[in-house]
């Protein structure tokens, strides 16, 4: 299943890995970019959008309650018109974040990120309280968000994660939106990645698994990658190259490290850092679940109708959700079907050992709770995918554990969202920590063998595949 739509901060036009978005579909006219599939999908997208100039904002409903339009807000002030909050709440909401870094970062961005950074150690419930925050604000709207960005409640989150993102909200608020992909992520993010890199001579080696990192110890004592051993049931191949990037999550990239490199702290490190499981649920109804104002489109299958975003609720055990039908109908509008909804249920550990089947039903219980317009609707088809280990654990005092894409390998680099980037591990802190990635094996490029290394579209290959999802990439 795919993760999250939370994007990162605006990236230079010169930078070493701009060559990455030539990967992505052309932005339609209006500059809407939908992903398919999201769990959850705010963020601030100027760096997908370089060359095209759009509507800043979203209506973002969060139920029970009515949908806010919330394009002529600047951003976080958006954040605080939420309906779900009552007078006192807002105004202690106004409070904690008026005294918060991101004031700082508005005049001084480097700063306020200096700030935020600082408080890692705490919980956002521990920083928002002592700011004037209230437990009502925290149940009622910012638990969904925590849910939504890092699968965490609010005593669980790190308070740097929260604020990163109002951080970003407050100074990039042109690109402050909420969109998904109009389709299926394989269709419309990954494949224009793929054929983009085999274009340019890469080889992509499908269905096998890296069995093996092997290396040497260089005449500088330091340990120097040799090649890749990839295994295929059989059939085993090594390949080699100049660079190489393990863009991987973190059960992956724990798996794929030699033990012997645990002697180094900067690899120790990842082992201290564990996922958060997560459970994706997909209903498909004969009709439209979130129709609200007319009835008779409800069971009108001709074309889709409802809430077209995501949305959250404070009242379910699925955090947030959307119409996949609506929000991504290239690949999930079905002419003669209904809504296809799709609710990420976090916390899911309590979840995990249910059947399929019993986690479908309760799920399908909690959505008609919440629309009265699905009550008379039936589910004609169900899917559920339960990740043990998806996002890291963002929890007070793990961010030093994070490593750089560096690494004391001098041929070896990482990325992947859990890698040391100022965003968020998500779709997009994957992307940036691709970019600084690309970064990092240009710099290495003169001590490194093989001129071909220094190539840009190389170097986003590696950003690629961070931003695809994972992989080892080797740099020829």
């Amino acid at each position: 299943m795919p993760g999250r739509l939370i994007s990162p901060p605006r990236a230079s036009a010169d930078g070493p890995a701009r060559i990455l978005w030539l990967l992505l579909q052309p932005v339609p006219p209006d500059g809407q970019v939908r992903r398919a599939g999201e769990p959850a999908g705010q963020g601030a997208h100027a760096h997908l959008l370089q060359q095209r100039r759009r509507r800043a904002g979203a209506g973002l409903p969060l139920l029970p309650g009515r949908a806010e339009d919330w394009r002529t807000l600047p951003r976080p002030q958006s954040v605080l018109h939420h309906t779900a909050a009552g007078p006192k709440d807002k105004l202690a909401n106004s409070l904690a974040l008026g005294t918060s870094p991101i004031v700082r970062a508005l005049f001084d961005p480097e700063g306020g990120m200096q700030d935020i950074r600082k408080l890692d150690d705490i919980s956002f419930e521990h920083w928002f309280k002592s700011h004037g925050g209230s437990d009502a604000s925290i149940k009622r709207m910012w638990d969904p968000i925590a849910y939504a960005l890092g699968f965490l409640d609010c005593k669980d989150i790190s308070a740097r994660c929260m604020l990163t993102i109002f951080q970003f909200f407050a100074t990039k608020t042109d690109a402050s939106v909420l969109r998904m992909l109009n389709g299926s992520p394989a269709e419309r993010l990954l494949k224009p990645i793929t054929d983009y890199i085999q274009a340019k001579g890469g080889r992509i080696h499908l269905r096998y698994g890296c069995k093996e990192v092997q290396y040497e110890q260089g005449p500088d004592g330091k340990p120097r990658v040799t090649g890749l051993l990839l295994a295929k049931a059989n059939e085993q191949r090594l390949v080699t190259a100049d660079a190489y990037v393990a863009a991987l999550d973190i059960p992956g990239v724990q798996r794929l490290l030699p033990q012997q490199w645990r002697s180094m702290q900067e690899f120790d490190n990842i082992y201290k850092l564990v996922g958060v499981p997560v459970i994706t649920v997909q209903l498909r109804y004969d009709g439209w679940v979130t129709e609200l104002k007319d009835a008779a489109r409800v069971k009108d299958l001709r074309s889709p109708a409802g809430l077209d975003n995501l949305l959250y609720s404070a009242d379910t055990y699925f955090s947030c959700f959307a119409d996949l039908a609506l929000t991504s109908p290239v690949d999930y509008f079905k002419e003669g079907q209904g809504s296809l909804m799709q609710c990420a249920i976090t916390p899911a550990a309590p979840y995990m050992p249910w059947t399929n089947e019993a986690i479908a039903a309760e799920t399908d219980k909690q959505v008609r709770q919440l629309f009265p317009s699905a009550r008379n609707l039936n589910v004609t088809w169900h899917s559920i995918v339960k990740i043990g280990q998806s996002l890291y654990r963002e929890a007070p005092g793990m961010d030093p554990f994070r490593p750089d894409q560096a690494t004391p390998v001098p041929n070896f680099f990482l990325a992947g969202s859990y890698t040391k980037q100022d965003y968020i591990d998500s779709m997009e802190g994957a992307t940036l920590s691709g970019r600084q990635c690309a970064a990092v094996v240009m710099q290495a490029a003169p001590r490194l063998e093989g001129a071909a290394v220094t190539q840009p579209a190389a170097a986003a290959a590696a950003a690629a595949a961070a931003a695809a999802g994972g992989g080892c990439v080797r740099v020829l």
